[in-house]
């Protein structure tokens, strides 16, 4: 690169190109949906603040280089490079790289020489079009609303800059270049349609579209936008969820949006927890993580409420029918993506207090530390998890014993990951003593601390003043470097309350960490959003939950 402004050209291609040669070599692991959970959304999920920046930033000191080495330019460019790849097309891509890397061999390159060669090889207009994507934060919100016109539907699409905070509320609204595909249940898996959204509106016709088929924007999740269905759009999806016609990735991206659009008060969180009752049937292991992220952001939300059992409820209705699905042992023939799954989901319903699971889990787990049976690798951490969380003081010495013991680093990691969800307020003074001992690695002292804040309330209040008990100590050892941000972001990103938001503040005016300016800035905001959301849907989420309860769902 010629400057640092340019850093995402090198980190957002290659964390792309890693996706695109795994999918190469093994297409059976499905990828690609993992890229959306694991890059996609965690971009879109910052990008939505107002204290995120361009993928392109002038860089003019070098405390301001480790501020770029986030999200935006590792995963947003990842995603802007895969829309972009998409938009142009396979051959014409490898064709105008080819030219890049060619022309640039022993040189240094900026992003518009990128733009440049990709131009020539397509004839598409690129640098208008990659402009909105690099040198403006954000994304847009596609707004969609569909009417059948005789045979044809005929689409209104309108575009504004999606924030956390809700609609965009300000004079110039930034416009984007949007490359947008429409699918429809004819053929759930290619585009109909694709066009380049230009202007703030668009009127699109879908030729031969019959009335009771559905039309889907956004195929394959690859455009970097959310979108926003009319509720009759969204009704006709919701089938497509429940019988699987809609492919993984798709499913993946609709239930996202929608609970974004609910996180930022555009819709309400009880339509969300509606449609994720529609995944009962399935079946994809990325489906099912990025689902249960957003429901443990939730859980955590609702956690400063008196009605978190309530939640915790919801989660075993959702959670136990693939549990008895998947049952406790590989089954002959399955991937490693079963394997993951069947750990997620004995974690997620472990930890909700789900009674068959957490009986198993304490059996396993006593054959496990007795050497009768051992775990294997997939399950050691729901197990540990579980039995941790509805446990004594005694489980956690057995758990300190298994680190002592454990050969292997993998296994320690392991288990510094659970600690935290011990729920005693003495056991979590514990655990976070030991997150500074000889026992823990320095670089893995912060998930430690941090999955003690990510644990319960107790923990999240713990944690924190840890933090700013031991300031100097951790400020010494991790200045400077990601691991302050990621020390900072997780132990304080939980709360709900507007006066944390000021504490937190006031706490790094007094304490600086140059490095960790703007994840603070980030924190501070992704604090006052969830309590504005809290004030905003904790009373209707209750009712929902307890009219629930009063009149089970019908599977």
């Amino acid at each position: 690169m010629e400057w640092w402004t340019h850093l995402w050209l090198n980190e957002g291609f290659a964390s792309w190109i890693e996706y695109l040669c795994v999918d190469h070599c093994f297409p059976e692991y499905d990828i690609w949906t993992q890229f959306v959970s694991a890059d996609y959304t965690r971009a879109q999920e910052l990008d939505a603040l107002d204290n995120s920046h361009p993928i392109e930033v002038s860089v003019g000191h070098p405390s301001e280089v480790d501020e770029i080495f986030d999200a935006i330019s590792y995963s947003k460019g990842a995603s802007v490079i895969r829309m972009l790849h998409d938009y142009i097309g396979d051959k014409d891509f490898k064709k105008g790289m080819n030219m890049y890397l060619t022309k640039f061999q022993q040189k240094n390159a900026a992003t518009e020489d990128l733009w440049e060669s990709l131009e020539n090889a397509s004839g598409k207009p690129i640098a208008a079009v990659m402009n909105t994507w690099t040198k403006q934060m954000g994304f847009p919100l596609i707004y969609v609303e569909a009417e059948q016109v005789e045979d044809d539907r005929l689409l209104r699409l309108s575009q504004r800059k999606f924030c956390a905070s809700g609609p965009y509320v300000g004079e110039d609204c930034p416009q984007w270049m949007v490359p947008i595909t429409i699918s429809t249940s004819e053929d759930p898996n290619h585009a109909k349609l694709k066009i380049l959204m230009d202007k703030p509106e668009m009127n699109v016709v879908l030729k031969n579209v019959k009335p009771d088929q559905w039309v889907k924007l956004n195929l394959g999740t690859v455009g970097f936008y959310r979108t926003q269905y009319s509720s009759a759009m969204l009704e006709s999806l919701l089938p497509g969820i429940r019988d699987l016609s809609l492919p993984p990735v798709d499913r993946l991206g609709l239930q996202n949006d929608l609970f974004s659009l609910a996180r930022a008060g555009i819709i309400s969180t009880v339509e969300v927890l509606k449609v994720m009752e529609a995944f009962v049937n399935e079946p994809n292991y990325t489906v099912w993580s990025d689902l249960s992220c957003n429901l443990g952001i939730l859980s955590t939300l609702l956690s400063h409420t008196d009605f978190y059992e309530e939640i915790q409820e919801f989660v075993k209705d959702v959670f136990s029918p693939i549990g008895e699905r998947l049952g406790w042992d590989p089954k002959p023939g399955e991937g490693h993506l079963d394997a993951l799954l069947r750990g997620l989901v004995l974690g997620k319903l472990g930890k909700a207090g789900h009674k068959a699971t957490l009986e198993e889990a304490r059996r396993r787990f006593k054959d496990h530390v007795e050497g009768k049976q051992i775990l294997s690798a997939d399950l050691r951490s729901p197990v540990y998890l579980t039995v941790l969380k509805h446990g004594d003081g005694t489980t956690l010495d057995i758990m300190l014993k298994l680190h002592k013991q454990a050969d292997m680093q993998e296994e320690k990691n392991r288990i510094e990951r659970v600690l935290g969800a011990t729920l005693s307020p003495e056991l979590i003074q514990k655990v976070l003593t030991f997150a500074l001992s000889e026992e823990v690695r320095p670089q893995d002292t912060v998930s430690v601390i941090g999955g003690v804040a990510g644990g319960s309330k107790h923990g999240r209040k713990a944690a924190w003043k840890f933090i700013k008990d031991n300031w100097e100590e951790l400020y010494n050892r991790y200045q400077g470097g990601f691991l302050i941000s990621r020390l900072i972001k997780l132990s304080v990103e939980g709360f709900a309350v507007d006066k944390m938001a000021g504490e937190v503040k006031a706490f790094f005016e007094s304490h600086p960490a140059p490095s960790a300016e703007r994840t603070i800035q980030q924190c501070c905001e992704n604090i006052l959003l969830n309590a504005a959301w809290l004030k905003r849907d904790a009373e209707s989420i209750h009712q929902y939950l307890l009219q629930r309860k009063a009149s089970p769902p019908t599977a």
